[in-house]
């Protein structure tokens, strides 16, 4: 692989938002509920194909967590990437079912990946991240709502600062014709417990199923931040798909069941991206699944790309973060406010904090969540293409769109401009307005040291500040 020229970067959209997301593969383990009958059944890790460029960078390496690691961040490197700021993202399964000594051990390798150096047990792992070159400011697990709720300590214990959730559709009815295992009541409690603990929650949902239709999925989706049980911070997208080793395969041939037509798939995520609001950011859409293992149902996986250019062809502003981020705009201003969104969820009070311009481009959010005596941040987050820690930018250019050379290297839309500072202040000044007297973060360990300069000190896994006077 060529390596690019200073300052330049291939494939940039990868970190476009502010970190460089390093994915890491289980090994492949049965779900212990069984089967969902969209589920395929191809030896590999639940869900995924042995063609998912994921699972064959695993299959590589024997899904050995480390060099997973080790592999994606050289690969990261070749392409010109900074890789200070890492997300990692384990994927493949209810992580959460796996054997317990496994999962402490699985993580610590994710960690002495980014640490280049074997470490005694986890804690040790995660101590030396705090100044690793490669720091872990994020971790997210995937996994199920009837699970997480168990092990929502054990979560903290690993650092993690996300969770996603495979609810697919909020239906007990259509949980059970699918075999999902649980119900929308724990989706319900997943989604309350862990916002409670800090964490950020995602959704994977997936219109088309069997036994529902464009309504009933556009009616279900709205009410996912009509009703304050759910309202999650982040969503995935992936219409439904027959695929092969399926039980819904066999129901397909018998014409049991149809997908959607791809006219269908469009208009549902058409509708669905215009209800997201503008604290929920729409992480991904469509599977990244190769059309040889589509037996039916939409292949076309960059859906996102041509709905989003319809969308700016017509002139259609959406709401949701993804579409507002600094990193995908060409021309701004710099004029910036804070604007704050408050909202009730899951018996708690949101305030949704997001530095932003004139035109709604949004540059640093912030979620604070209070609930009783209790304050936590969930998230903060600056965007803009990823800076290297400690890296700095040039900060005199005048107010009004930014020089022509600074768009055009990309250099730098929204980080390391003191964001993060302002915005924690911000939250700060709410909890004391609250009569909060002590505010928690949630955060990576490789951000530890970040909020020990602004007066935090690590309290069980949180990083904690006594609030005084303003």
């Amino acid at each position: 692989m060529l390596k690019p020229k200073h300052h330049k970067i291939r494939k940039p959209m990868r970190t476009i938002s502010g970190i460089t997301p390093v994915a890491v593969m289980l090994p492949p383990r049965k779900c212990e509920h069984g089967n969902c009958v969209y589920c395929p059944s191809l030896n590999v890790p639940q869900s995924y194909t042995p063609r998912s460029p994921v699972v064959m960078r695993a299959m590589r390496v024997k899904y050995d967590a480390y060099k997973q690691v080790k592999e994606r961040l050289k690969v990261f490197e070749a392409m010109g990437h900074p890789t200070d700021k890492i997300e990692l993202i384990i994927m493949g399964g209810t992580f959460l079912e796996y054997p317990k000594k496994f999962q402490y051990k699985f993580v610590r390798s994710c960690y002495d990946g980014l640490n280049r150096k074997i470490s005694k047990n986890l804690e040790e792992a995660k101590k030396r991240n705090e100044k690793a070159k490669h720091r872990c400011v994020a971790l997210c697990i995937e996994t199920r709502p009837d699970v997480c709720s168990k092990f929502i300590n054990r979560l903290g214990e690993f650092g993690a600062t996300r969770v996603e959730l495979g609810v697919q559709i909020i239906d007990d009815k259509i949980y059970r014709k699918v075999k999902r295992g649980h119900t929308v009541q724990d989706v319900v409690k997943a989604t309350g417990n862990l916002k409670d603990a800090g964490f950020k929650v995602g959704y994977h949902i997936m219109p088309g199923l069997p036994g529902s239709d464009l309504k009933k999925d556009i009616k279900l989706f709205k009410k996912l931040f009509s009703d304050e049980r759910f309202k999650p911070d982040q969503l995935k997208l992936y219409p439904c798909q027959v695929m092969p080793g399926s039980e819904l395969e066999n129901w397909y041939w018998r014409k049991k069941f149809k997908p959607y037509t791809k006219e269908e798939t469009e208009k549902i995520l058409t509708e669905m991206m215009k209800a997201v609001p503008r604290y929920c950011r729409v992480m991904r859409v469509m599977r990244e699944i190769p059309p040889e293992y589509i037996v039916a149902g939409t292949i076309k996986i960059d859906l996102r790309k041509s709905i989003e250019e319809e969308f700016k062809k017509n002139n259609v502003r959406l709401k949701e973060i993804r579409y507002r981020e600094i990193g995908f705009a060409k021309d701004f201003d710099l004029d910036l406010g804070l604007k704050i969104t408050k909202y009730k969820a899951s018996r708690g009070d949101e305030y949704f904090l997001e530095i932003v311009n004139k035109d709604d481009i949004l540059f640093g959010l912030l979620r604070l969540r209070i609930k009783k005596d209790l304050g936590i941040v969930r998230e903060l987050h600056v965007y803009g293409q990823t800076l290297k820690l400690g890296e700095k930018i040039e900060t005199s250019t005048p107010k009004g769109v930014l020089r022509e050379h600074v768009l055009n290297s990309m250099l730098y839309k929204g980080q390391h401009r003191g964001f993060g500072k302002w915005l924690m202040k911000q939250a700060e000044e709410i909890c004391f307005q609250e009569k909060i007297k002590k505010l928690k973060v949630i955060s990576g360990v490789g951000v530890r040291e970040y909020y020990e300069k602004l007066g935090y000190h690590l309290e069980d896994e949180y990083m904690v500040k006594r609030l005084r006077s303003f």
